[in-house]
C-alpha cells in the first residue's frame, strides 16, 4: 500500500517536471479525500486507497496537461465563499476580492442599488448581496452559460441576486444605480502569446481580451457612467497593471465632477479605478 506522502511527493514531482504548480497536487489530494489541509497534514503517514490512488494520478495527469486545476476539482475559493466555476467563466483570482472589499468600505448605503456588469461566476454580485444582505443586486452578462453558473452559485449560497442577460449595459438602459461594479475583459490581443497555456486554452476568451489596447470596453462602460450612476454614486473597475493613466482618464472626461482614483493591490500592481460621484453643486 502507498502511503499518503508517498502519492504526494510522486504528484507535485509528476507536476514539476511537467512546469506546472506543485501546489496542485496537494489541492487534488484534499478534493479526493475530502480532507482539509489540517487534516491532511494529520494523514500523511496513512495508507491511500488503491482506487483512490489512481483516481488522484489521473487527475493529476490532466493537471499537468494544462487543464486548471479548479476545472478538475469544479471549485474555487472566493471572499471566504466556495464558488462553482467551469470552463465557461473565468477563473475567480485573488485579487478581484481587493475590488469587492473597496466597494465595500465605499458603498454610501446598506440599502445600496448595485450593478455588476460582466459578472461570470457571480463573485462580485453573489459577495456583495451577502456582504451587504440589505441591498438590491443585478448582475447582467452576455453569455448564457456564464449565467446559468452565477444562478447556481447564487442558489448554493442563498444569494438574492438578479441575473439578466446582455450586452454590457443594455439590460438595465434607463435604470440608475448607487453601484456600478465590473471586472471586464482587459487584455490586449498582443498579450496572447505571452500568456500560460492553461489561460488561453481553458478559459473563456471572450472574459478575456478587449481589443488591441485591452481597453474597448471601458470606453463603452465610461460611456455609460453619466446616466446609470445617482448623483452621489460609486463606480469601480478592475483593470490591468499598467493601464490606470488611461483608464482613469476615460473615467475622468465622462464624469468630470468625480473623484476618480488609482488604486494598487497588495502586489503594489495598478488594479483598480475608483469613480466616486459628486453631486454638482449649483451656486447662487
Amino acid at each position: 500500500m502507498t502511503m499518503m506522502f508517498e502519492a504526494l511527493s510522486r504528484a507535485s514531482s509528476f507536476l514539476e517536471e511537467a512546469g506546472e504548480e506543485t501546489e496542485i497536487a496537494s489541492i487534488l489530494l484534499q478534493h479526493h479525500t475530502g480532507y482539509s489541509r489540517a487534516r491532511l497534514l494529520a494523514e500523511m503517514r496513512s495508507q491511500i486507497d488503491e482506487s483512490l490512488l489512481e483516481r488522484y494520478m489521473e487527475d493529476v495527469r490532466t493537471a499537468a496537461s494544462g487543464v486548471p486545476v479548479q476545472h478538475i476539482t469544479g471549485s474555487e475559493q472566493f471572499y471566504g465563499r466556495r464558488f462553482h466555476v467551469n470552463p465557461d467563466v473565468l477563473i475567480p483570482r485573488p485579487e478581484t476580492e481587493e475590488l469587492v472589499q473597496h466597494m465595500l468600505e465605499q458603498c454610501r448605503k446598506p440599502d445600496a442599488s448595485i450593478v455588476d456588469i460582466g459578472t461570470g461566476s457571480g463573485i462580485i454580485a453573489i459577495t456583495l448581496a451577502l456582504e451587504l444582505p440589505e441591498s438590491s443586486v443585478t448582475a447582467v452578462d452576455i453569455s448564457e452559460r456564464a449565467l446559468a453558473t452565477a444562478e447556481r452559485n447564487a442558489a448554493s449560497l442563498q444569494a438574492d441576486v438578479t441575473f439578466l442577460l446582455g450586452d454590457l449595459v443594455s439590460p438595465v438602459a434607463g435604470r440608475t444605480f448607487d453601484v456600478l461594479v465590473s471586472n471586464p475583459p482587459y487584455i490586449p490581443e498582443g498579450d496572447r502569446q505571452s500568456m500560460k497555456r492553461n489561460v488561453t486554452e481553458h478559459e473563456p476568451e471572450g472574459a478575456l481580451f478587449a481589443g488591441e489596447d485591452g481597453l474597448v470596453i471601458y470606453r463603452k462602460l465610461a460611456a455609460s457612467l453619466p446616466e446609470m450612476l445617482t448623483a452621489d454614486g460609486i463606480a469601480a473597475f478592475e483593470i490591468g497593471d499598467g493601464q490606470g493613466e488611461a483608464v482613469a482618464s476615460l473615467m475622468k472626461h465622462a464624469l468630470p465632477e468625480a473623484d476618480v482614483t488609482v488604486l494598487r493591490d497588495i502586489n503594489d500592481r495598478e488594479r483598480i479605478i475608483s469613480v466616486i460621484r459628486q453631486p454638482v453643486r449649483i451656486r447662487g
